[in-house]
């Protein structure tokens, strides 16, 4: 691949999904992300590292040829880089992690507020610098963060958060109204910091894989698969065709067992509880039968490098198919039950609409993006064996509103079960697991997953002895929270947790 216009030629990166890098300067830097934009790519993640001569900013860029991860070294003293959020608005919030974590600057950036900090460590330490004391830059103050504030008659706010009522996770929103309408939303997010990337450091390849798999507890499949991925691409490790297709089968779990418990929260929030009550019972056996066969209900430590952690007798894939049957049949009847609700429409019509050229413009990923009109799903557009042999069909709409976010969850939970059925009655025999190769120093490796929320992707350097340097994990939450804020503008108040499940995107996934 290259970048005629520069003569940027982008080196292969190994492993078996199509990706690419290349050093770059200040000007090739901005070139390749407007050259990834014009060509109808969108950013996927944004992340600094630390080096012996300074420090380096990361892009990865989603393109027509794969995935592209530019990577532009920065001086030890003044850090600082073009910022990307004109090109790709979804960068402001990832070059403001950046530099709370590690001290490195967007140019140009407008809003420069603290996004992790939070007051925990002081204004000039950064945590993921090998020079960081944990105790000496600790830091308890106030934290005075700058909302953005709407004046005018009538118009009040009302602050939610970070602490909820239920078992959610910490976030704050401030909301501007009039009335019941909402003027505006401001999110605060990363509470749920907890020092994941500085965990990595040091940590061998093997045991990085539970770290990688705990980043967020409902994409554990998704989280192992793509850092597994990344390690055998830099080890050059070839998998067993078993293994692959057994990682495929936990991977549509996943996406099923979260779409079942997604679609009876959103009609419990829009007063369906009955809704709730059916879909729970749903997530609830498969994820028995989770544990049953794979250790573990939500697949913890289920796909580990070179292949997955057990086999699954015949037995056990009998018991899938005969599961997968009475999903299907009992998820046929609920949608034709929410499809005929009239109360129940009458909430998810219209409701949190995210137009297909806003989703575009703010790049709008996963299953969200799709109900938004972005037709990208890596099993299609990249698909990893034994994708490339199950011919996914894409759920998508144009109408971006709740009600477009179910149906294409409906129909992915139909999806994933025929692809689970194919995949077991195709099922290779063999091994499923590849013994592990030699570990290079100083070696990169990247991992790209269709989560069931959208696309994972892990990265990771080795150092000189072969352990982590470096493991940057990036959860599609990133691009997705800013969409919310649009999404909620000019409806009412009470439907905020409506649309907020709808999308129903990761805090601690994106905290790290």
């Amino acid at each position: 691949m290259t970048l005629d216009n520069y003569n940027l030629e982008f080196a292969r990166m190994p492993g078996a999904m199509p990706a690419y890098r290349a050093d770059v300067n200040a000007i090739e830097w901005v070139a390749a992300c407007r050259h990834a934009r014009e060509e109808g790519g969108g950013l996927v993640a944004l992340w600094g590292s630390e080096r012996a001569a300074g420090f380096a900013a990361h892009a990865a860029l989603a393109t027509g040829s794969g995935l592209v991860i530019v990577t532009m070294p920065l001086a030890k003293e003044r850090p600082e880089y073009p910022g990307i959020e004109e090109i790709f608005p979804a960068a402001n919030r990832m070059q403001r992690a950046a530099f709370d974590l590690i001290g490195i600057l967007a140019q140009g950036s407008a809003d420069r507020r603290p996004w992790l900090r939070h007051a925990a460590w002081s204004a000039n330490a950064f945590p993921l610098r090998s020079d960081f004391n944990a105790v000496r830059d600790h830091e308890t103050g106030v934290d005075r963060y700058a909302f953005v504030p709407v004046a005018g008659d009538g118009v009040h706010e009302i602050p939610v958060g970070p602490v909820h009522a239920g078992t959610i996770e910490p976030g704050h929103f401030r909301f501007s109204i009039i009335g019941e309408r909402v003027l505006r939303l401001e999110e605060r997010l990363g509470y749920k910091h907890k020092g994941i990337e500085k965990r990595f450091a040091g940590m061998t390849l093997v045991d990085g894989a539970r770290l990688a798999a705990r980043v967020s507890g409902d994409s554990t499949a998704a989280y192992g698969w793509a850092y597994a991925m990344a390690v055998e691409g830099l080890c050059r490790i070839a998998l067993p065709a078993r293994a692959l297709w057994l990682r495929a089968l936990l991977l549509e779990r996943e996406r099923i067992a979260n779409h079942l418990g997604d679609l009876g929260f959103i009609g419990n929030d829009a007063g369906l509880s009955f809704g709730l009550a059916q879909f729970s019972l749903l997530k609830e056996n498969m994820l028995r039968l989770n544990a049953a066969l794979f250790g573990h209900r939500y697949l913890m430590d289920a796909i580990v490098p070179g292949g997955v952690a057990c086999d699954i007798a015949q037995g056990g894939m009998a018991q899938m198919l005969v599961e997968a049957d009475e999903i299907e049949k009992t998820v046929t009847l609920l949608k034709s039950i929410y499809d005929e609700h009239s109360g129940l429409q009458d909430r998810l019509l219209d409701c949190g609409t995210v137009a297909p050229p806003l989703a575009a413009q703010l790049g709008l990923r996963g299953l969200a993006g799709r109900a938004s009109g972005q037709a990208f799903d890596l099993r299609v557009q990249f698909p990893p064996e034994p994708y490339d042999r199950l011919d996914v069909r894409m759920a998508k709409s144009q109408a971006g509103d709740v009600a477009a976010r179910v149906a294409v969850r409906f129909e992915e939970v139909f999806e994933s079960l025929r692809l689970m059925c194919k995949i077991i009655e195709s099922m290779p025999s063999g091994g499923v697991r590849a013994t592990p190769g030699v570990i290079p120093p100083n070696a990169s490796g990247v991992g790209w997953v269709e989560g069931w929320r959208g696309d994972v992707l892990v990265a990771i350097d080795t150092g000189a002895d072969g352990r982590i340097a470096r493991c940057h994990a990036h959860d599609p939450s990133w691009q997705n929270w800013p969409l919310i804020e649009h999404a909620v503008i000019n409806n009412i108040v009470p439907d905020f947790p409506l649309i907020n499940k709808s999308f129903n995107l990761s805090y601690s996934g994106q905290d790290l």
